[in-house]
């Protein structure tokens, strides 16, 4: 039946269709554990306070730095032998290594399986890729802005849904019930994703001088690649503090666990509820508008947020985050397809999924750093100000090209 209704559809909305679940997931999978992985850690031995933090720190920065450093292999790969197979690859890869993490019996085998999981990275990158080479120009902000709601959403749920799942089961079970999830995936991709692909002969794959070499605008290409790592910054700065934080504003009352996974999950829902209605507006006003907007909204909401006296006041501001993630990501991504030729665009895709990897190992390390000097408010306040910095350095990037009609700046 759903592949029948699948059929009826262009090729660009199935591919969407199908590729939003995956990414969704995808984004789960690498932030669900995130509420119990440190007491996971915990069960595979018998550890002092300090070995138990590095191990944790260790365990869930490892998945990021890997995927920052494989992505651009990955992208190439795609470039040459089809986006396809490289969602595929990458869906029944974390499938296996998601199984394996529910049955380690050591710190590091699973600290091995994270590095893992990094290496078969790259679906969300290709799903980019492949949805920006298919989908018509007019259509391009909508339909980004329709896949972003994956990725931000199941990264932001993701958190939540990993800690009622290691409540309700265990930690082991959590990992196999998602490793379950993504061979769901994989068998989705490939029955019902089409591509049409010619593979480049052994040999003619382009070296990375000779695909930047490619773009119109590469400064503006690598100041992208810097607004995604600085959102991303942001986004996980409040990462390793967030049960703290709402338990200090708690007084220790109530289900911090509970009150924590629903302030984590505030902005992924505004994001998935609000991405798609941006990026339409985006293909009608300019993306340039787009992203003044996100950066607007995204100070006025950070900065106060760093004085909140109350659980509610925290879960509603970061709600309106999560409008600002709404209209950046896609703006970003919609950018990135008008300024990328059609051959180099996996590439380029998976330059940008390794600047949002290194956001994910940056932003906790800063936020972990400013919490000690400054206290959990001076995460926020940073957090802001990093928004302002990031908001001029685009403008100075595109400033000189928004008389371009092609772009729709």
């Amino acid at each position: 039946m759903l592949k029948e209704k699948l059929s009826r559809l262009p090729t660009w909305q199935r591919n969407l269709f199908i590729l939003w679940f995956g990414v969704f997931m995808t984004g789960i999978g690498f932030s669900e554990v995130m509420p119990f992985l440190s007491l996971y850690v915990d069960t595979l031995g018998d550890f002092t306070k300090s070995q138990l933090t590095f191990y944790s720190g260790l365990t869930f920065s490892i998945t990021f730095l890997m995927t920052a450093i494989i992505s651009p292999f990955w992208g190439k790969l795609a470039d040459s032998r089809g986006r396809k197979l490289m969602l595929i690859r990458a869906s029944l890869g974390m499938a296996i290594v998601f199984f394996l993490m529910g049955a380690v019996q050591n710190v590091w085998q699973l600290i091995f399986l994270r590095a893992m999981q990094g290496l078969f990275g790259g679906f969300i990158s290709n799903s980019n890729a492949m949805i920006a080479t298919q989908t018509p120009k007019e259509q391009s902000g909508y339909a980004l802005g329709t896949l972003v709601t994956g990725v931000t959403g199941g990264q932001l749920l993701g958190p939540f849904i990993g800690g009622v799942l290691a409540s309700l089961v265990s930690y082991r079970l959590a990992f196999i019930i998602t490793g379950i999830i993504f061979l769901l995936v994989f068998l989705l991709v490939a029955t019902l994703v089409k591509e049409e692909f010619t593979p480049v002969p052994k040999g003619e794959s382009l070296s990375r001088k000779e695909v930047f070499a490619q773009l119109s605008y590469p400064k503006l290409t690598i100041g992208l690649f810097t607004t995604t790592f600085i959102i991303q910054i942001v986004n996980q700065s409040i990462s390793p503090i967030i049960s703290l934080f709402v338990r200090e504003l708690n007084n220790g009352a109530g289900s911090t666990t509970l009150w924590a996974g629903l302030v984590a999950a505030m902005p992924g829902i505004a994001t998935m509820l609000a991405a798609p209605r941006f990026g339409q507006l985006g293909d009608r006003i300019g993306t340039h508008r787009i992203m003044l907007m996100g950066f607007s909204l995204a100070f006025i909401f950070m900065l106060p947020t760093g004085f909140v006296t109350a659980v509610w006041q925290l879960a509603i501001l970061r709600f309106m985050i999560g409008i600002s993630d709404a209209t950046m990501l896609p703006a970003v991504q919609t950018l990135l397809t008008k300024t990328t030729p059609t051959q180099v665009t996996s590439r380029i895709f998976a330059y940008n999924q390794s600047f949002q990897s290194l956001g994910s190992v940056a932003g906790p390390i800063m936020g972990t750093f400013v919490a000690m000097f400054f206290d959990y408010s001076g995460i926020f306040i940073a957090s802001a100000l990093l928004i302002v910095v990031n908001a001029c350095l685009f403008f100075y990037r595109t400033k000189s090209l928004k008389g371009d009609k092609n772009l729709n700046l």
